[in-house]
């Protein structure tokens, strides 16, 4: 979980919602990464789609079976998903996503009796340290809301936590 919250913290540092993704096969991390939708422009490249797809790259598959995901928050319906379809082993994750969690928060599909694959779940993982940089990071652009700042960062603007 360490090297997922630095790569949250390489997404805060590029103006990105601070979230971060590690895969792991026993001792070996296979792919990691941040999430780019700003720097990409592409509403689908949140941490776990990135590090799920390097992953199948490195393997030379899409089915990762024997491997886990460390996830900084709880994932999206679009990325628990993306970690059915690819059959990942075991996610991890740190803090909880009230509004938007899909595995076990909003609705928990990585667990949906009605899919061909479920993941078991390991959470709130390093949940305070996680929970601080997406609290730090909408502090701030709340801030910047209120005093007319604008609030898009696609530009490539570097977010500094005040």
């Amino acid at each position: 979980m360490r090297e997922a919250l630095r790569q949250a913290e390489l997404a805060l540092a590029a103006g990105e919602v601070p979230v971060g993704a590690v895969v792991v096969r026993g001792d070996e991390i296979l792919a990691r990464a941040y999430n780019r939708r700003e720097q990409l422009a592409d509403p689908t490249a949140h941490a776990e789609i990135l590090a799920l797809r390097e992953a199948g790259r490195k393997l030379g598959g899409w089915r990762l079976l024997e491997t886990a995901v460390y996830v900084t928050v709880e994932p999206c319906a679009m990325c628990a998903g993306a970690l059915i379809q690819a059959r990942v082993g075991l996610l991890v994750f740190g803090a909880r996503d009230p509004k938007g969690g899909a595995a076990g928060s909003l609705v928990n599909l990585v667990q949906f009796p009605g899919f061909n694959h479920r993941l078991p779940v390991i959470e709130g993982v390093m949940a305070a340290e996680c929970a601080r940089l997406m609290r730090d990071f909408f502090a701030v652009r709340r801030r910047r809301q209120q005093r007319g700042e604008v609030a898009e960062l696609a530009e490539g603007a570097r977010l500094e936590i005040e």
